[in-house]
């Protein structure tokens, strides 16, 4: 007896995914816990696990895009062993009767799992391949060779086939490469082309503009030195920079309210609460989680906050209800070594800010040229909802809160 693998709907407003990964192979025994693979959609990347105990049976190869309720696998009763027994003894009849997508892979239990994966990401027939192993094997050289070696699709192919490997394609999205080797075609991820999208609706329905200061960070360096080895010692986390610069944007929307706000047609939305969105780039893409509540949260908790959001960007197990709700976002560029930049709006909000890499230049004060540390800020915000004036004197009193930390509530 098996039992189906579907996909679970993991939001809303989620329609499909991408299996990016199988954390367990065709044909290799499972407990019902164990995660099975990774369904990467728009927003998110989930950990899909198993049900229940038996051998897996995958459907779809990685880089398959899935829709929700799709069975990518079975789960068969017993080990591998007897698994493998009950499928040969299955009817032909009742073999006929059920039509199951089956991978490449599943052809030959001889090849290694180096060898599947090529095989069925290309769309070989390993019994096609001449193999240059010992005793005639399959190696992974002679299927990377046979997919480099492949003709071209017939022209004759009746359009029923064409349509139908057209649709395979689609769903296995593999990397296309040309005969000369000079660039790679592959499908853009889930969260790539909702970034893009994003990006380009943001500059299409809001009149973006961006105005820029600098701070000198002497002083936070200095009071971030000084209080760091008792705060790590009390909270067991470090004391950032971004905690700071969080505190300093609530001061700044509670100054200039309408920053905190969003257009939604033609009405005006004004917010009354503090979900500062701290951007976070991973390797999948950038990711905004919502620090909720900033205002009431102490240092301690902000920091906290920021390094479980990083911990999950990167382990690929941040949730929707992380993403949503932000009214105002920072984005940190300066860690990548950014001088400077125009940061683009997270829409449906109407401001962010970019902060930049800390250099020290030559400055001027009190008439004397000193060497400080420095960052440029810039401000980006929707001017359909917020003035000129309104969003220079927002960036003025993140600038003064920076420069003079007692200014912030300071609670360490």
């Amino acid at each position: 007896m098996s039992t189906e693998v579907k996909v679970p709907a993991v939001g809303e407003s989620i329609s499909s995914g991408v299996v990016s990964v199988w954390h367990k192979k065709s044909g290799e025994q499972v407990s019902a816990g164990d995660p099975l693979f990774t369904l990467e959609t728009d927003k998110v990347s989930t950990e899909i696990n198993a049900e229940k105990d038996g051998v897996l049976q995958t459907l779809v190869a990685e880089g398959a895009e899935v829709k929700i309720g799709d069975v990518v696998a079975t789960i068969e009763d017993g080990t591998g062993d007897g698994a493998k027994a009950e499928k040969k003894t299955e009817p032909a009849a009742q073999k006929s009767d059920v039509q199951k997508p089956v991978p490449p892979k599943e052809s030959s239990s001889a090849l290694s799992p180096a060898v599947r994966r090529v095989v069925t990401e290309e769309k070989l027939d390993p019994q096609e391949i001449r193999g240059t192993g010992k005793g005639g094997r399959v190696t992974k050289n002679d299927a990377m060779t046979a997919a480099q070696n492949r003709a071209e699709p017939r022209t004759t192919e009746s359009p029923a086939a064409k349509a139908k490997d057209d649709h395979a394609e689609e769903k296995q999205a593999p990397p296309v490469q040309t005969e000369s080797g000079r660039f790679t075609r592959r499908k853009m991820s889930p969260l790539r082309r909702k970034i893009a999208a994003q990006l380009v609706m943001a500059q299409h329905t809001a009149a973006i503009l961006t105005t820029f200061n600098e701070c000198d960070m002497t002083a936070v360096q200095e009071l971030r030195a000084k209080s760091q080895d008792a705060f790590t010692k009390k909270n067991g986390l470090k004391l950032g920079f971004m905690s700071f610069f969080i505190k300093a944007a609530v001061e700044g929307l509670k100054a200039v309210p309408s920053i905190n706000s969003r257009i939604e047609g033609e009405d005006f939305i004004q917010n009354h609460y503090y979900d500062i969105g701290v951007a976070v780039g991973t390797e999948r893409g950038l990711v905004v989680p919502v620090v909720r509540d900033a205002d009431k949260k102490s240092f301690a908790e902000l920091e906290r906050d920021i390094a479980d959001f990083a911990t999950k960007a990167r382990e690929g197990k941040m949730k929707i209800e992380d993403l949503q709700g932000g009214v105002f976002t920072i984005s940190n560029g300066g860690v990548y070594g950014s001088l400077l930049s125009t940061p683009i709006l997270n829409p449906p909000q109407s401001g962010i800010l970019g902060m930049h890499t800390i250099q020290k230049r030559p400055v001027a004060i009190k008439d004397e040229i000193v060497i400080r540390p420095m960052m440029y800020l810039a401000l980006s915000y929707d001017h359909r909802a917020v003035d000129g004036k309104e969003a220079v004197t927002f960036l003025i009193t993140v600038k003064q809160g920076i420069e003079d930390p007692k200014k912030l509530p300071l609670d360490f």
